[in-house]
Parts: C-alpha cells; structure tokens; sequence
C-alpha cells in the first residue's frame, strides 16, 4: 500500500506492508535508491504495518520493488500501474 503526504511541494511517500507478510526483513527498493537494499528498510509501526518514507519530487513516475529476505522480490499490488518487472508510484 502506498501513503502520499505533500511536502514542501515535494511528495512524501510511504510504502506500507502487512508486520508478518512476508516474514523477516524487507526493504523498499528502486529507480529513486539506485535499487539500494540498504537505503529504505521497512521499519514496524504500532498499528500492525510496517513502512518505509521516501521524498520525491511532485510529477513524477518512479519504479520500485520490494526486497525480502533469502533475495525474494515481490511487487506491490496497490501500486499506480506495473511496467512489466516493476510496480510504479506516481507523484
């Protein structure tokens, strides 16, 4: 799930997934990080969810994945559109 605040006409947004789907560690990579695992690690919040925040620039159109532990990638079916490997957000 995707979570857009508008910042200082920039664009916050925030990659959401479920605290136990999939189990262990995941991060949110993409075109935004230089697809770096490192970079955007999904952090537990108090509501069940676990999230990464990002700043990108207002208009634009970014490719990201998700990268789970063991090398497991998986799309996010919430995304704004899917360009074949890849999940889109739109800001």
């Amino acid at each position: 799930m995707l979570e857009r605040k508008k910042v200082k006409g920039r664009t916050q947004v925030t990659f959401v997934l479920p605290d136990d789907s999939p189990m262990g560690p995941v991060s949110v990579v993409g075109d935004f990080n230089h697809w770096n695992p490192a970079a955007h690690p999904l952090q537990t919040r108090g509501d069940g969810t676990r999230a990464a925040k990002v700043v990108l620039p207002v208009g634009g159109s970014h490719a990201f994945r998700y990268l789970a532990d063991g090398g497991h990638w998986f799309d996010d079916d919430q995304a704004d559109g899917h360009d074949g490997g890849n999940s889109r957000v739109h800001t």
